[in-house]
């Protein structure tokens, strides 16, 4: 049995794009691409600043399933420029992701459909 979770400032991805940003699916949490993109705040040029708001909405999900950072199984993230930004994202990833570390895989890719964005994250988690 699958329940789609939608946190209240980002029901409009759910109404406009027809996705639901989480999916519960008995204690599997599965998150939709998490970028930096939010409607009360432009996405940062600043790759670190943009790597915080990522992550901070990243929270925002995993709040509105009733779970936090330490719950991720495996996080799948996409980079524009991966070589040029990964130690960046590492380090601001690391404030947020303790041990025992989930399972992670960083693919580098051309584009995405936020203007600016230089990350998306795939996220797996469990209650």
């Amino acid at each position: 049995m699958k329940k789609s979770i939608v946190p209240e400032e980002f029901q409009h991805y759910f109404d406009d794009w027809h996705f639901s940003p989480v999916i519960d699916a008995d204690g599997t949490v599965y998150l939709s691409g998490v970028t930096a993109a939010r409607k009360d705040k432009p996405i940062s040029k600043h790759p670190e600043e943009q790597f915080h708001d990522a992550f901070y909405k990243l929270g925002v999900y995993l709040n509105a399933a009733g779970l936090s950072y330490e719950h991720i199984l495996e996080m799948t993230t996409f980079h524009i420029d991966l070589k040029k930004h990964i130690d960046v994202f590492s380090k601001v990833k690391d404030e947020y992701i303790k041990a025992p570390y989930p399972a992670w895989s960083a693919i580098g890719v051309s584009e995405f459909i936020p203007e600016n964005a230089l990350v998306e994250m795939r996220i797996v988690a469990k209650r």
